[in-house]
């Protein structure tokens, strides 16, 4: 096989690396809403599983809402006895109830929703007659949409699709009453702009209650219709032109106001009236017909709206990254270790551990497990093939150390244990020897201990820190290694020990705040730290130690926010800085040799916090 061949096979592998998940939530199955959200895996034929709740019972009527690679929104709902405002979240990598997100510039109902993985769109509706309002919001953050334009025509019960950069709208009605005359009309946007929406073509015939689909190249309109069981209907337009769609199969049952998403390979059609279960898939690329894929777990599907982590308005360059078909060590690859997410569900513990790849900016992707849920773990940190995570809550105090293999995706194993249990702690580590400082057990420690990460088993007593603490922030050269800070007392002491010897640590000087909880790494020249707890508030502030010399730290920049509890990594050139107090999925980044502030990377999967745990194969303990 040619190279060329070769490396176009791994593109089409790296492309098709995507996400299995979509939500349906909202539905109507007379005489009563609900507010049921339901997920379904599309890789795999079988039934929804139970998700969470709405925020109230609604239904949306919108056959898909907005979704990014984490996060689904559902808005443009009928509650009983009128229209909302009201716009839904939910973090779709992990079951539990949607989150209130804001208001939309209008109450209406039988809106719909699309968008890529930045910006969710909702158009038309009806409230009091039909609406030509277009609303935007950014798909990250929470708050109130804002207008971005109208269509071409007022109109309600219209479904949309999109590409990663334009939405198309399909159909609808007038609104007139005593009966409403369907529309065959076909509008887009671009998403990144701001607008009108301009005429791009029409359906085959008028139609509504349609369920919409996207390849990222083509959108699909399917079913609908006003009253009966719908139609079998399936249509497809080309994103990029303009123009009329085109028919190309049929489903397999004849359906309406369904809930509808996709993966981007292949369209999905849930449940729909007259109160059916059946899932319903196609391919997208090779059309065809429809076939019953599977089932929904209620009969309470009609009106529901779908969102997917994988639909085709998110890029591939917006996707998970995948890693090398050959790992490489060294090559700049970072395990974020057992960070606590979701403050909704107590003990709030985590076994997750994520992947991000230091060189290739973007989202990061799932890696495995750890042996147990945890939080507050008392350290990570790696050799140039094993990552490390040391003790934590989970929910009590543990002395568990887990190994995991850098070079193989999957879960982690037993490794040995701490000399007690204890969490808060700081962990460094040079090539060969694996260093902890500091922690609670309950109460702040000054105890050093070490592991030879080669051999898997217990600590070996090192020394001691100059005081007790906990909260502690570790980094290190191949000789010298920093704990740097204290959350637990509060205080700016960071010490430095040689990491290939035995003893007590050594005063090193002063972090620029008195904070504990900072996200710590390192090259070989500089330790960086993040943010930070403080008194009376907490710290946005970067700073750096030179590892060579003694001496307090200077001023770095400034992360986007104030908080701690993050997790920090770093190569030789790259340090990071991922989740937040208070839970966030950001990853920001500094270049080590230069000074300013940290600029945007990527997400993690989801939200994390509490005291986020890191390992990288490139860090400054492995150079030299």
């Amino acid at each position: 096989m040619a190279i060329w061949d070769i490396k176009e096979r791994y593109d089409i592998l790296r492309s098709s690396h995507r996400g299995s998940r979509a939500c349906i939530a909202g539905g109507y199955a007379a005489p009563a809403y609900t507010n049921k959200i339901e997920s379904f895996e599309m890789s795999t034929t079988g039934k929804s599983a139970d998700f969470g709740d709405m925020t109230s019972i609604r239904t949306t009527f919108a056959g898909t809402g907005s979704s990014s690679t984490t996060r689904g929104i559902f808005t443009g709902f009928e509650v009983p006895g009128g229209n909302s405002t009201d716009i839904d979240f939910i973090t779709m990598t992990s079951a539990g109830n949607a989150v209130d997100y804001g208001d939309l510039t209008v109450a209406r109902g039988y809106a719909g929703s699309t968008g890529n993985n930045i910006r969710g769109i909702t158009f038309g509706g009806n409230a009091s007659g039909v609406r030509n309002e277009i609303d935007f919001g950014t798909i990250a953050t929470t708050g109130n949409y804002a207008d971005f334009g109208n269509l071409t025509v007022s109109r309600d019960q219209t479904t949309g699709t999109s590409s990663p950069t334009r939405s198309l709208f399909f159909g609808g009605t007038d609104g007139a009453s005593p009966s409403s005359n369907q529309l065959d009309v076909i509008d887009f946007v671009t998403i990144a702009s701001i607008g009108n929406a301009i005429d791009f073509g029409n359906l085959t015939a008028a139609s509504s209650y349609r369920g919409t689909a996207s390849s990222g190249t083509r959108g699909f309109s399917c079913a609908g219709g006003l009253s009966g069981d719908g139609d079998d209907t399936m249509e497809v337009v080309t994103f990029a032109t303009t123009g009329n769609a085109t028919d190309f199969g049929d489903l397999a049952d004849a359906t309406r106001n369904m809930a509808s998403s996709d993966n981007s390979r292949f369209g999905f059609l849930f449940g729909g009236h007259p109160g059916i279960d059946t899932v319903q898939q196609w391919n997208l690329s090779s059309l065809g017909d429809g076939i019953d894929f599977g089932d929904m777990s209620s009969t309470n599907t009609s009106g529901g709206a779908g969102v997917s982590v994988s639909h085709g308005g998110i890029s591939d360059d917006d996707l998970l990254q995948r890693p090398s078909v050959i790992y490489m060590p060294g090559s700049g690859r970072v395990l974020a270790l057992a960070p606590a997410y979701d403050p909704t569900a107590s003990p709030y513990v985590n076994d997750k551990i994520e992947l991000i790849h230091i060189p290739t900016k973007g989202n990061s992707s799932d890696f495995g497990n750890l042996t147990a849920a945890r939080k507050f773990s008392g350290g990570g940190g790696s050799s140039l093939t094993r990552a490390f995570c040391a003790g934590g809550l989970a929910p009590s105090l543990t002395d568990t150390i887990d190994g995991i293999e850098m070079s193989t995706q999957g879960n982690a194993f037993d490794f040995g244990n701490l000399s007690g249990n204890k969490g808060y702690g700081g962990m460094l580590t040079s090539s060969t020897r694996g260093v902890i400082g500091g922690g609670k057990a309950p109460s702040a420690v000054n105890i050093i201990e070490y592991i030879t990460m080669a051999a898997a088993g217990n600590v070996t007593d090192f020394g001691d820190l100059t005081v007790a603490r906990g909260g502690v922030a570790g980094a290190a050269s191949s000789t010298r290694g920093l704990f740097m800070g204290s959350g637990n007392p509060l205080a700016n002491t960071t010490d430095y020990i040689t990491i290939a010897s035995t003893g007590n640590a050594t005063d090193f000087g002063d972090r620029q705040s008195a904070s504990g909880y900072a996200a710590g790494c390192s090259n070989s020249i500089r330790a960086v730290t993040f943010g930070g707890s403080g008194n009376p508030a907490n710290i946005n502030e970067i700073d750096y130690f030179t590892i060579a010399s003694t001496g307090n730290a200077t001023d770095f920049g400034d992360r986007s926010a104030a908080g701690y509890n993050s997790g920090g990594a770093a190569s030789q050139t790259i340090a990071l800085s991922m989740g937040l107090t208070g839970y966030a999925n950001t990853i920001e980044f500094v270049t080590i040799a230069s000074t300013g502030n940290a600029t945007d990377f990527g997400d993690l999967t989801e939200a994390r916090g509490f005291n986020m745990n890191q390992a990288s194969d490139s860090h400054g303990g492995l150079q030299g």
